[in-house]
C-alpha cells in the first residue's frame, strides 16, 4: 500500500521529474521540479489555494514516483521525453509530426547544392526556414534557378573534373557544369555569395541589378534577354508580395499568441526568417479549461521547440512563461548560441503579438463549429459506446482485430487502432500466420493475439521505449461475434491480461448490427455517433486485413491450403477449385464426390478427404 504521507518525506531537496499515477497505475500527470520535496508537497496540501487544474487531479492521485536530475534544464527534457512516451490526462498534449521544409545550400563542399530537405543537420551547410509550404519552397528555388542556375546533382565534383560530359541541365541552361569544368570555382563562388544575399532578404539591391541588367540588353536590342530579365523581376516582385511581414530587424523570430474557447486553445505561430514571414501555422491543444494562459503558453513552448529542428534566435511570446530561466537555457543549450523569449509590450513586436493573437481568434471561430463536430464523431461517439456498455474506466485506446482467407489461402490478421475515436495508423500492425494451417480463424485469432500480447510483455521486461507494442488497448474489439469473443478472453485469461472485448457484429446482409459483450447483445441506434464508429472501424480492420492478403497473394507469398495435400499439383488444384467453388465446399465433399472433379482419381481424392478430416479433428 503506497503511504503517501511516509513517501512525502523521503523526497529529495534535489531538481528532478515527479509522476503522478492514479489508482488502477496509469500515469496522469508529470511535472518537473527545481525542488521536488518543495514542488510535490504543494499537490497534496490545504486545497482552498490550488489551482482548478490541481485541485481536479489530486482527487486521482494514488501514488507518485520521482526521478532525480543534476540540474533543472534535465529535468525539463526528461520531462518531455516522459510525456510523449506516456501521453498523461493531465498533461497538454501537442499532437504534431509535421516535418517542415528547409533550402538547404551546401556549403560544405567545392561547389555547393541548392535544394529542399525536411532534415536539419549539423553539417555546416546553411539552412534557411523552416517553411509551413513545400509549395513556397519549390517556387523560392525556381526563382533562384532561373536567377542562377547553380547545380542540384549529387555528384562530387572537385577542380579537377574538367572535361567530363555535363548532363541535360548544362544544355538546357538550368546549370553551369562545373562538373566538366565550364565555370571556375571564383565564378561559382559569385552565386552562391548571390543565393546568401537573397535568402537574407537583401532583395532591393538585387532588383536594382536586374534592373540595369535589362535596360542595358534593351538598349543593345538585346531583346530576348530583356524579356528574360523582366520575368525574373517580375517572379522576385512577386515573391515578396508572398512575404507580407516587413520587419524592421533580419534576425529570425517566431511569434506565438492564442485564443481558447470550450476547453480548446487554437495556438498560432508566426515563422519570421530575415526580416520577412515565410509562413505560419496552428496548433490545437484540447484539455486547457482547468489551466492559466501562463501554463498554456508553458507548456506549449516546452512541447513544440523539443519536436522542431529549428529554434530561432528570438521567441516573442503573449503571455510570460513559468520556467522562463529554464526554458532559455535549454533552447540556448539546444540551439548552440544565446535564445531569448520576450513578452512585448509595446512597439513592432507587440503589433506582431497581436496580429498573431487576432489570427488565432479567427482561425479558432472558422474551425469551431468543425472541431465540434469532429469531436462528436469521435470521442463523443466514443463516449456513447462507454455508457452503452456501461464502463468506468475510460476509453481511450481501442484495438480490433481481423482474420482474413480467400478461398483456402493460408490466413492473416490485422490490427488497427483508433485513439479518442481516431484512427492511428503508425500503429496498425499485420501478421502472416505461422503456425495454423487451414481456413480456421479462431486459431489464427489466437495466434495473432498472443502474438500480439507477447511482444508487449518482451517490451515491457526489456524496458523499450519506442517498440512497436508497448501499449496496451482499453477495450478491444473483435470481427465477429460471441465464437470470436470467446477466443480472446481465452487468449487473455491464459497471458494474465484482464482487458474488455467486445465483438462486432453484422446482420444476414452483412452489415454491422452493434456490439456483444459479456455475453450480451447490446443495441445502438443506426443514426449515434457510437455505431457509426464501430461501422468504420469494422470496415477499417476488415480492409486493412484485405489488403494484406492481397499484396501477399500477389506476391506470390501465400499459397493454397490444396499445396499441403500430398498428390495434389497445381493442376489438380485448379480442377477442385473449379468444380467446388470454394475451400468449404471441398471439405464438405465425400470421396466419391471429390473423385468426379477433373483431373482427380479414387488416390487423390482419399488423400484431400483424408487431409480435410485430419485437420478438423486436430
Amino acid at each position: 500500500m503506497f503511504d503517501i504521507a511516509e513517501e512525502l518525506k523521503k523526497l529529495p531537496d534535489r531538481p528532478g521529474v515527479y509522476i503522478m499515477k492514479d489508482s488502477d497505475e496509469q500515469i496522469i500527470y508529470v511535472g518537473k521540479a527545481k525542488n521536488l520535496k518543495n514542488r510535490v508537497r504543494q499537490y497534496f496540501q490545504s486545497k482552498e489555494n490550488q489551482a482548478p487544474k490541481v485541485k481536479a487531479m489530486t482527487e486521482h492521485i494514488k501514488e507518485f514516483e520521482y526521478i532525480v536530475t543534476d540540474t533543472e534544464v534535465e529535468a525539463l527534457i526528461l520531462e518531455n521525453n516522459l510525456i510523449k512516451k506516456h501521453m498523461p490526462k493531465y498533461n497538454i498534449l501537442l499532437k504534431d509530426d509535421k516535418t517542415y521544409p528547409y533550402i538547404k545550400l551546401t556549403t560544405n563542399e567545392p561547389f555547393p547544392r541548392l535544394y529542399m530537405t525536411r532534415r536539419h543537420e549539423k553539417d555546416k551547410a546553411k539552412y534557411y526556414g523552416p517553411y509551413t509550404s513545400s509549395n513556397a519552397v519549390k517556387e523560392t528555388l525556381d526563382l533562384l534557378q532561373k536567377l542562377v542556375p547553380m547545380r542540384r546533382c549529387k555528384k562530387k565534383i572537385s577542380e579537377n573534373n574538367a572535361g567530363e560530359r555535363p548532363c541535360l541541365n548544362y544544355h538546357i541552361g538550368n546549370c553551369k557544369a562545373p562538373c566538366n569544368g565550364s565555370i571556375t570555382k571564383e565564378e561559382y563562388a559569385k552565386m552562391v555569395d548571390f543565393v546568401m544575399e537573397f535568402m537574407s532578404g537583401k532583395h532591393e539591391a538585387i532588383f536594382a541589378q536586374l534592373t540595369k541588367q535589362m535596360e542595358d540588353a534593351s538598349e543593345n536590342m538585346e531583346y530576348e534577354k530583356a524579356a528574360d530579365l523582366r520575368d525574373k523581376m517580375i517572379a522576385l516582385k512577386n515573391l515578396d508580395e508572398n512575404q507580407k511581414i516587413d520587419n524592421l530587424s533580419t534576425d529570425d523570430r517566431d511569434v506565438i499568441a492564442f485564443a481558447r474557447a470550450n476547453g480548446e486553445a487554437l495556438v498560432q505561430i508566426f515563422f519570421i526568417r530575415m526580416g520577412k514571414m515565410i509562413g505560419r501555422e496552428h496548433f490545437l491543444l484540447n484539455g486547457v479549461e482547468l489551466m492559466t494562459r501562463e501554463e498554456v503558453m508553458t507548456d506549449f513552448v516546452k512541447q513544440f521547440y523539443s519536436g522542431t529542428a529549428y529554434i530561432p534566435k528570438e521567441i516573442v511570446v503573449q503571455t510570460e512563461l513559468l520556467d522562463k530561466e529554464a526554458i532559455v537555457a535549454w533552447l540556448s543549450q539546444i540551439k548552440e548560441q544565446k535564445v531569448t523569449i520576450t513578452v512585448p509590450q509595446k512597439g513592432e513586436k507587440e503589433r506582431l503579438v497581436q496580429l498573431a493573437a487576432k489570427n488565432a481568434i479567427v482561425t479558432l471561430e472558422q474551425f469551431g463549429e468543425r472541431m465540434k463536430r469532429e469531436n462528436e464523431r469521435t470521442k463523443g461517439a466514443v463516449d456513447e459506446i462507454r455508457e452503452a456498455l456501461n464502463f468506468t474506466q475510460k476509453i481511450e485506446r481501442i484495438e480490433a482485430y481481423d482474420i482474413s482467407n480467400t478461398q483456402g489461402v493460408l490466413s492473416v490478421g490485422s490490427m488497427v487502432v483508433f485513439e479518442d475515436g481516431k484512427p492511428k495508423r503508425s500503429d496498425y500492425r499485420k501478421f502472416k500466420i505461422k503456425s495454423v494451417f487451414g481456413p480456421n480463424d479462431y486459431a489464427s485469432m489466437q495466434e495473432v493475439l498472443t502474438r500480439r500480447f507477447n511482444r508487449y510483455k518482451k517490451e515491457m521486461e526489456e524496458n523499450v521505449s519506442e517498440g512497436k507494442f508497448n501499449k496496451l488497448p482499453d477495450i478491444i474489439f473483435m470481427d465477429g461475434g460471441k465464437g470470436q469473443v470467446s477466443v480472446a478472453r481465452h487468449t487473455l485469461g491464459a497471458l494474465n491480461l484482464n482487458i474488455p472485448v467486445c465483438g462486432m457484429i453484422k446482420d444476414d446482409k452483412h452489415r454491422t448490427r452493434g456490439l456483444i459483450y459479456e455475453n450480451e447483445e447490446i443495441s445502438l441506434k443506426p443514426t449515434s455517433e457510437a455505431f457509426k464508429l464501430i461501422t468504420r472501424i469494422q470496415d477499417e480492420v476488415h480492409r486493412f486485413a484485405i489488403e494484406y492478403h492481397r499484396t501477399l497473394r500477389d506476391s506470390g507469398q501465400l499459397k493454397s491450403v490444396l499445396d499441403e495435400v500430398n498428390g495434389i499439383g497445381a493442376e489438380r488444384r485448379k480442377g477442385l477449385m473449379k468444380y467446388f467453388g470454394t475451400i468449404e465446399k471441398i471439405k464438405e465433399a465425400t470421396e466419391a464426390q471429390l473423385a468426379e472433379a477433373p483431373g482427380m482419381n479414387k488416390k487423390a481424392a482419399a488423400s484431400v478427404y483424408q487431409f480435410f478430416h485430419r485437420l478438423n479433428e486436430s
